[in-house]
């Protein structure tokens, strides 16, 4: 019984902000969330597992909790990191010197030529609407040529109706005669 409530833990790290951390979890989802993200550091690399042995030892130690320590130091993982990160110096900004002379300004362009552009533009809008025009001419034809196949189907429908009455009629006569189908 003892064995089936424990589960199997897997350490893993990952370097969140300034310190590097690291957590027994039974899986990915559960280091995420004992670590408070929500993004999935595993898919984009930023987190893994992990055979450190100091990190093992002090993660096991301490089951689904985050333990961290400054990125780069060698210290031991703990629920407070011991240190502060180390930062290197920031370079030496070096004072710039004043241009020996300022380079003169290139004459300003003359200002480019828009008629044969909006010469473009009005053709394509004629030609535009001239389609637009022309769909709804078809259209218009669609539509009568509907509405007339429409009553032709109509009048075909009633003209079946008494031509089968007919051939009903005059079946009947013909038998009613002495006719044999």
């Amino acid at each position: 019984m003892a064995k089936a409530a424990r589960k199997r833990l897997k350490v893993f790290q990952a370097q969140l902000g300034f310190y590097d951390t690291v957590v027994a979890a039974p899986s990915q989802a559960a280091a995420l969330r004992a670590w408070g993200v929500h993004q999935n550091l595993f898919a984009s690399g930023e987190a893994k597992v992990t055979e450190d042995p100091q990190a093992v030892k002090a993660a096991l130690a301490h089951p689904e909790t985050p333990l961290m320590r400054a990125v780069g130091s060698k210290d031991d993982f703990a629920l407070k990191a011991a240190s502060l990160p180390e930062v290197p110096d920031a370079p030496k900004v070096r004072k710039a010197k004043p241009a020996a002379k300022p380079k003169p300004a290139e004459p300003a362009r003359p200002r480019a030529d828009r008629s044969a552009l909006d010469a473009a533009e009005r053709a394509l809008r004629k030609l535009d609407e001239a389609r637009k025009r022309e769909e709804a001419a078809f259209r218009s034809r669609q539509d009568r040529l509907d509405a007339e196949a429409q009553a032709a189907q109509a009048a075909y429908v009633d003209h079946r109706k008494a031509a089968t009455s007919d051939v009903v009629e005059a079946r009947k006569a013909y038998r009613e005669a002495g006719g044999v189908d």
